[in-house]
């Protein structure tokens, strides 16, 4: 499974991971003897997790300090580089180590929540769905009508992540008209701040990466917008933790918090301070 795939929307949330093994006390234990919860964030991943004055900055950094809290432990926020897929980062990150000396974390966040992904990884557990993300697009204040159908950019400067599913959505959709007009960054949050800062006139790129910027440079004034993308290969997926396979006691008291913050507003809190509005998982929301 590739990461940059995954993570953009490749799969949509189809349910939560089954957990049927009996509940395992000595991962909990041990956190709270320790004192502190290691948790795993990626870097380079604004707005949910980024290096900022040599600290763990953005969504997830923030979650992880909030539910550490809430346990009674100390925060210990590691941020790690992406490997090629996301398997690689569950085996780095949650289950066994880096190669490099990266010491294994009791929890990683802002993993793919996904039933038939879950069944693939037995050394992990998935829990506690927290955010919906999908895709949409950010306009120049200049733009007339940031709603047109994308194929109308044609000849205007196009932005996107290199080799994410924005990048092919507009590069291989449409008939190819935009592909000439396409200019990549490394992250789906730059592209979106080229255009803010007059180096693009339309992005697409996923909503938390275009709230975040638009909050972070309001004088741009950029358009978000308001319909979906037509034909994007995504209708939106689930994000989600993990925690390794024999730390279910662990997992369970984090989705614990996860819904005391829910349902307190602290969740929501948590994304207001980036600028992103926070949208419940599908797998955490009760069907009646």
């Amino acid at each position: 499974m590739n990461r940059r795939g995954f993570l953009a929307g490749l799969a949509g949330a189809t349910g939560a991971a089954a957990i049927s093994s009996p509940l395992i006390a000595a991962p909990l234990a041990k956190v709270r003897e320790t004192g502190f919860l290691r948790v795993g964030v990626y870097a380079n991943n604004r707005p949910w997790s980024w290096e900022s004055g040599g600290k763990p900055a953005g969504i997830d950094a923030d979650l992880a300090r909030a539910i550490a809290e809430a346990l009674g432990v100390r925060a210990d926020v590691a941020l790690f580089s992406a490997d090629e897929e996301v398997s690689d980062d569950l085996r780095n990150v949650v289950w066994r180590g880096g190669l490099l000396g990266f010491q294994r974390c009791d929890v990683m966040l802002h993993v793919p929540f996904d039933l038939e992904f879950a069944k693939q990884e037995d050394k992990v557990v998935f829990v506690a769905p927290y955010y919906r993300e999908d895709f949409t697009a950010i306009c120049s204040a200049q733009t007339k009508n940031c709603d047109a159908p994308p194929q109308l950019f044609q000849g205007k400067r196009v932005a996107a992540e290199l080799d994410s599913i924005p990048d092919f959505y507009l590069v291989g959709g449409f008939g190819g008209i935009l592909s000439n007009d396409v200019e990549h960054f490394s992250t789906g949050y730059e592209a979106a701040l080229a255009v803010q800062t007059g180096g693009a006139d339309m992005a697409v790129a996923t909503r938390a990466q275009i709230e975040a910027v638009i909050k972070d440079h309001p004088e741009a004034k950029g358009q978000l917008r308001k319909s979906p993308l037509p034909m994007i290969p995504s209708n939106g997926w689930d994000i989600g933790m993990a925690v390794k396979e024999n730390s279910r006691s662990l997992g369970f008291a984090i989705e614990d918090v996860i819904l005391e913050m829910t349902e307190s507003g602290r969740m929501a809190e948590i994304f207001a301070a980036h600028g992103v509005a926070w949208e419940p998982a599908l797998a955490a929301t009760p069907h009646s």
